[in-house]
């Protein structure tokens, strides 16, 4: 009897399920079951005008220990730190004077918590988010005034220059229509005229290299044999096959019974141990550089694969995903780049799309002292000298988001960001280390003699794992 039952009940929910499809499909006008389309939506970047860098005038410089001596001599006696009270606000240990340079055991909280500090060694107000004020002069480029504070954003201020005599601001002006003057004297706001520099307070520290950490993964423990994970990864990921195509192939032409979920596994535990690897190793770079964008779909969302490329050596440099198409991933695409340089060259140059955040990042990085040109190839065709000189450039990094497409297709998006970071780090794996490349003669961009002489491409997958996991060891003893 409990066998007719269960029998029973399962042919009800089965037709319960048509039911339910038949009336979604009746009332959307289409299956909510039916696979997600490739193409997103347009999703046009920000229209925003960059202009060019300020001139930066760096202030003249104190020595807190010249001054010190020099209260010695004057006053017979030395200049002591700042005795604190107990309940008196703290100076962070790390805070310095930015005119002196005097510690922070010489610097006076000077208004409580709110913010504002004075050495007491030259008498200099600042607060945290001025310290670069005091350190560097901001003018305008094209009439040498210095720029005015004009509002404060969560990422950046901005700067603005007011002197009507700017030649940038005059030139701006006399190029209007009378149209557009007539509507500038009701809606100023409308028209951009003056010269704007945004400076940029981002957290976030360039060229500061993190310790790689040993995964805790043990992929020992798994319950496949190596051999076998080297063929999941070369279908899964070589071959752009789905996770459930992967496991069909593998129950059909080998044997293996092993679930769709369980190769996903695999696939975030190798790639933790293979991203450290990638990120670290010693490339042997070009000089020319190219970046760009590409859709992802992350969780139902769409997000953004950011790649950076060297297009001689063709290597991956930079993939970072973000669900924001912004300036702040921008900046850390570039310096993952740039952590992989042995030397910062000083005529560096990145050649990328149309997108403004690329011009700010390179402000940013201006703040910092890492100068780098950045070379925008706008539109699909060559309307300007640059776009003509530089095209080739921009297809090339187009040629790499068709080839991650082609791989990535299968998969209809990922269902975590955990996941999705996973199969880009195998793809680049793949792309960098055994993936040969008709530009360089059927060769790999990078050769590892471990890998040269092997039979197959599981045999290379396992070995590069290997690789991996005894060079964290190392870094990590």
């Amino acid at each position: 009897m409990l066998p007719q039952i269960i029998t029973y009940l399962l042919t009800f929910i089965n037709y319960q399920e048509q039911v339910i499809r038949t009336l979604l499909t009746l009332l959307i006008g289409k299956s909510m079951f039916d696979k997600p389309t490739e193409a997103p939506v347009n999703k046009p970047y920000r229209k925003l005008q960059v202009d060019d860098l300020p001139i930066i005038e760096v202030p003249k410089k104190l020595d807190f220990q010249v001054l010190l001596t020099e209260h010695l001599k004057s006053k017979g006696k030395p200049l002591k730190p700042v005795q604190r009270r107990s309940n008196s606000t703290p100076v962070p240990s790390s805070m310095k004077c930015p005119t002196c340079g005097a510690p922070s055991n010489y610097l006076y909280a000077n208004n409580g918590a709110k913010g504002q500090f004075q050495c007491k060694v030259c008498s200099c107000l600042f607060s945290e988010r001025n310290r670069y004020l005091k350190e560097a002069i901001l003018k305008c480029p094209h009439c040498s005034k210095t720029l005015e504070k004009v509002k404060e954003r969560k990422d950046f201020h901005v700067y603005k220059c007011k002197n009507d005599a700017c030649s940038y601001y005059q030139h701006k002006r006399n190029a209007m229509t009378q149209k557009e003057k007539n509507r500038f004297k009701e809606d100023p706001q409308a028209f951009k005229l003056r010269y704007i520099y945004r400076q940029f307070h981002i957290d976030f520290q360039p060229l500061a290299k993190h310790s790689p950490k040993r995964p805790r993964v043990d992929l020992s423990r798994i319950y496949v044999s190596p051999h076998t994970l080297g063929l999941i990864l070369t279908y899964h990921v070589n071959y752009g096959l789905s996770a459930r195509k992967t496991a069909a192939l593998m129950k059909d032409v080998h044997g293996v019974s092993i679930s769709h979920q369980s190769i996903l596994n695999y696939e975030n535990s190798v790639a933790l141990w293979l991203k450290p690897y990638i990120d670290h190793y010693p490339y042997e770079l070009s000089d020319q550089f190219c970046g760009d964008e590409t859709y992802i779909r992350v969780n139902g969302r769409w997000h953004y694969l950011f790649f950076f490329f060297d297009a001689v050596k063709k290597v991956i440099l930079s993939y970072p995903v973000s669900p924001n198409r912004d300036t702040a991933t921008a900046i850390k695409a570039i310096d993952e780049v740039l952590l992989k340089l042995r030397k910062i060259p000083e005529n560096l140059t990145f050649v990328v799309d149309g997108n403004p955040i690329y011009l700010l990042a390179q402000h940013f990085y201006a703040q910092h002292q890492i100068p780098f040109e950045v070379i925008q190839v706008i539109g699909l065709t060559n309307e300007d000298e640059v776009s003509k000189e530089y095209r080739p450039l921009k297809q090339i990094i187009e040629r790499l988001n068709r080839t991650f497409k082609g791989n990535y297709r299968s998969t209809h998006g990922f269902g975590s960001e955990h996941g999705s970071v996973s199969f880009v780090t195998l793809f680049v794996a793949y792309f960098n280390f055994l993936r040969p490349h008709s530009a360089l003669e059927g060769k790999v961009p990078v050769t590892l003699p471990e890998l040269e002489k092997l039979p197959n491409m599981p045999a290379r997958w396992t070995t590069l794992i290997g690789l991996a996991q005894d060079w964290i060891s190392k870094q990590t003893a």
